[in-house]
């Protein structure tokens, strides 16, 4: 029996790699940090490889828990799916869709036109996921940076663009001499560098104007953003495909006709061993599609 599969130690390893700690891995495991420690212990050993630096309280993977992780996480999502798919016989009818706030809210609804959706369920979340702890099917997100082990197909690469509302002044190509009272802020948060900044706008537009973000709107979602845009609150730097519905409908314009590329294309990331579902098939198809058109 030496050569069983140990398949408790391998999952107290996953969960304790991507909480970053022994505590955190025995609370969601529902046993103690200790009993997650001799789990790891008990795989170290059945590999021959040392996993985790210990340090006090803290542990750090080693090359070698870096080299197998996503592995492991891959091979857990794999198993659960198997699960899903045999349990009483059947597939499971639900999809599960995890999407960025912003996506979600702007271009993912609109995406979903002419889809026979009722056995989506739409889950709005930040990243990362953890496709088999979190029950997700399929993930739109930008960049697909988190994910290197699973499916991930390009949806768009965006640029980001200038808008307000039809009758506000900044709409009309005045954003030179705009106050800076006029200017919304947008601040995803610390987990991203590439945000749209006025800062960033004006200094690719080869101008020295740099409005102070002290005196504007300050908001931390994309949605956000175009929604105070939209009841005439100021101007904002959003994605153009995902505020595709509101320009198209005139219930935003572009102030200015420049944009500034995006670092990142915004992607469909899914397990490779759901490829096989036949509703995940059909929406990814769909919003390939869709990814096609503009918005």
């Amino acid at each position: 029996m030496a050569n069983t599969l140990p398949l408790n130690a391998i999952r107290a390893f996953e969960v304790a790699a991507r909480t970053g700690s022994f505590v955190q891995a025995g609370t969601e495991l529902g046993v103690t940090a200790a009993a997650v420690s001799q789990q790891v212990k008990a795989l170290e050993e059945h590999l021959g490889k040392r996993l985790f630096l210990r340090q006090g309280n803290r542990i750090t993977l080693t090359d070698a828990g870096r080299a197998i992780y996503p592995r492991i996480e891959l091979a857990l999502t794999d198993l659960a799916a198997v699960v899903e798919e045999l349990h009483e016989g059947r597939n499971r009818a639900r999809l599960v869709v995890s999407v960025l706030p912003s996506v979600a809210e702007l271009w993912l609804a609109p995406a979903l036109a002419g889809f026979h959706a009722g056995g989506v369920e739409i889950r709005v979340e930040e990243d990362p996921v953890v496709f088999a702890r979190d029950g997700v099917d399929l993930r739109i997100t930008y960049g697909g940076h988190y994910y290197p082990d699973h499916e991930v197909e390009r949806l768009f690469r965006d640029r980001i663009v200038a808008v307000a509302a039809p009758g506000l002044a900044v709409s009309q190509g005045s954003l030179d001499t705009a106050p800076d009272g006029n200017f919304i802020h947008t601040d995803w948060g610390p987990a991203y560098a590439t945000q749209p900044t006025w800062a960033a706008w004006f200094a690719e537009k080869k101008s020295a104007r740099r409005p102070d973000p002290q005196a504007g709107l300050r908001v931390d979602r994309t949605g956000l953003a175009a929604a105070a845009a939209r009841a005439g609150l100021g101007a904002a730097l959003v994605p153009e495909r995902i505020a595709g519905a509101d320009l198209a409908a005139g219930r935003l314009v572009m102030a200015e006709p420049d944009g500034l590329a995006m670092s990142w294309d915004y992607v469909m990331v899914w397990p490779k061993a759901l490829d096989r579902r036949p509703l995940l098939r059909a929406l990814v198809t769909h919003l390939r599609a869709a990814a096609l058109s503009f918005p």
